[in-house]
């Protein structure tokens, strides 16, 4: 019994699969067909043909008629094959067999035939191709469809739309094919359609919307004497103004977005700073070069695997975190252990060793700035509405800032290193009679706060060109993040950094960016004159 339910199933299933394959070939026969009148078919009679060809439902039918619009598409004189023809670097014609697989080589002018149209034949194919797309089973392509139709809507486009209006499922195509049918009766209909279309407007953020809706205001008389038109005037106004309003409020919310993307930045770039500045009371001045270093780490991986640009980010940052953390101890082992208790002896031999880093990589890259390559998935944007969108490469930045800053929180707070890190930075003597040896415990810090900075290279790379002189646009930033905040205090570094990207972003439209960075600055010498300690002061005995 169950042998025979099977053959049964087998059997139903070849059948339909054979009535599919059957209606593709039928559908696909027939698009060749009409095609194939293309070549003798005159210009006048051009317009049902074209009709026929878009009814047919095939793969290849947009593909046609777009390259018919776009006045590629041509015939071969020998054969009447239809094909896609392309002038060529060597004055010849590339050929493309649109309907078949058919190759051809490189072809003279002679051997071809442009199939010709006019402009009533070109708006024809427009509307035809509109109509397919808005059939189309993504609602993506429908969506894409109908922005183009927003701006210019044609008759035969809106009587598209309004017979599919009723049918459509997808929630945010329908509202759009309802504003492109509202901006139609708001430019053409009565007053009550007027009033009706200015009603579902007024909560669209599309610019053509309220480019509509202005040019309608304008066009009423300056001093409107019928009710209509007074009524028709004040609904446009409001429209209008809560359209303002809306776009306003998320022009707020893009600053406070672009505010915290540069704080992901100063906060990657001063974390580091932060743990060894509170740890050590170091000034290390050359940290932005392990800020360079990191980011001429992530070249160098993208010159070694030029195929693998799509994983390029993860491979470059835990090597930028290597080759910058081992710069970072070298430099700690070699030069700093021996200038404890000389800040400004500590000082001027960071800014030495930052100079040579500078010249060592001017001799090894050149001076030029280099360019990073970003992968596919850190381009475009997600599109919230019309007015307001997040670039992927700006969030993810933010996301992999606050990464960073929680795994380091959570070493600090959780490891052994950690809590040696924290007991130096509070009472470095009393550490050390607790047998904890805080030279090392200084080495390993200021190598994983130099580690972090090549980390925040690794980013910087997809914002910015990578040259020599790249960290050193971070290294004051970074400092003032750092005493703003309060001196080895994370918490205080995230804070300061996020409020500071932000202040940068609300000031620049106002003032310009030089004279932003500058009241910021001004701003923080009057902050740091009330609390010397920043926002968040650390707390132990050493510090009092």
């Amino acid at each position: 019994m169950l042998r025979t339910f099977m053959v049964l199933f087998s059997l139903l299933c070849f059948q339909a699969s054979a009535e599919d394959n059957a209606s593709q070939t039928v559908t696909s026969s027939s698009l060749s067909e009409l095609a194939a009148q293309l070549p003798t078919t005159k210009l006048s009679k051009m317009a049902p043909l074209v009709e026929k060809i878009a009814n047919t439902q095939s793969a290849n039918t947009r593909v046609l008629l777009q390259y018919l619009l776009d006045g590629e598409l041509y015939y071969v004189k020998a054969n009447k094959a239809i094909v896609r023809a392309q002038l060529n670097e060597q004055k010849q014609y590339d050929l493309t067999d649109v309907l078949g697989t058919v190759e051809y080589s490189a072809s003279s002018k002679s051997a071809i035939r442009k199939i010709r149209t006019n402009n009533r034949l070109r708006g024809q194919i427009r509307s035809l191709l509109a109509k397919l797309d808005l059939t189309d089973a993504n609602p993506q392509v429908r969506i894409a469809a109908l922005q183009q139709l927003i701006d210019k809507p044609n008759e035969s486009a809106i009587s598209t739309i309004q017979s599919l209006i009723g049918d459509e499922k997808d929630q945010d195509v329908a509202q759009l094919m309802q504003t492109i049918v509202d901006v139609q009766l708001l430019k053409t209909g009565n007053h009550e359609q007027k009033m009706a279309a200015i009603k579902g407007l007024k909560n669209s953020l599309e610019p053509a919307v309220n480019n509509m809706l202005v040019t309608q205001l304008a066009a009423l008389p300056n001093k409107p004497k019928t009710e209509q038109d007074m009524a028709l005037a004040r609904s446009l106004q409001d429209a209008i103004d809560k359209i303002d309003s809306k776009r306003s409020f998320y022009g707020v919310v893009e600053n406070i977005f672009f505010g915290l993307s540069l704080g992901s930045v100063l906060l990657l770039a001063a974390i580091g700073l932060a743990i060894t500045f509170g740890v050590m009371g170091v000034i290390n001045m050359a940290h932005g070069e392990m800020i360079m270093l990191g980011a001429y780490t992530t070249y160098v991986v993208q010159l070694i695997f030029p195929h693998l640009i799509e994983y390029s980010l993860f491979i470059a940052i835990p090597l930028a975190f290597l080759v910058s953390g081992s710069v970072g101890i070298i430099i700690e082992r070699c030069v700093i252990r021996f200038l404890k208790g000389r800040p400004l002896e500590t000082l001027l031999a960071t800014f030495g060793i930052s100079l040579i880093l500078q010249q060592l990589v001017r001799t090894i890259f050149s001076p030029l700035n280099r360019q990073v390559s970003s992968p596919e998935w850190m381009s475009g944007s997600l599109q919230i509405n019309p007015v307001f969108s997040l670039t992927y490469s700006r969030l993810y930045i933010i996301i992999f800032s606050l990464m960073v800053f929680f795994a380091l929180l959570l070493i600090l707070k959780k490891s052994s290193l950690g809590l040696h890190v924290r007991a130096v930075s509070q009472n470095r003597d009393m550490a050390r009679a607790l047998s904890i040896k805080s030279d090392w415990v200084d080495a390993i810090t200021f190598g994983l706060g130099s580690g972090i900075a090549g980390v925040a290279g690794v980013v910087l790379s997809q914002l910015t060109n990578v040259g020599p002189n790249l960290g050193q646009a971070y290294i004051i930033d970074s400092f003032l993040v750092v005493v703003f905040g309060g001196v080895g205090n994370l918490w205080g570094t995230l804070v300061a950094a996020m409020s500071l990207g932000s202040i940068n972003k609300f000031l620049e439209p106002i003032t310009g960016s030089v004279l932003a960075n500058i009241i910021v600055l001004v701003g923080l010498v009057l902050f740091i004159q009330k609390r010397p300690k920043g926002l968040f002061p650390q707390k132990g005995r050493s510090t009092d």
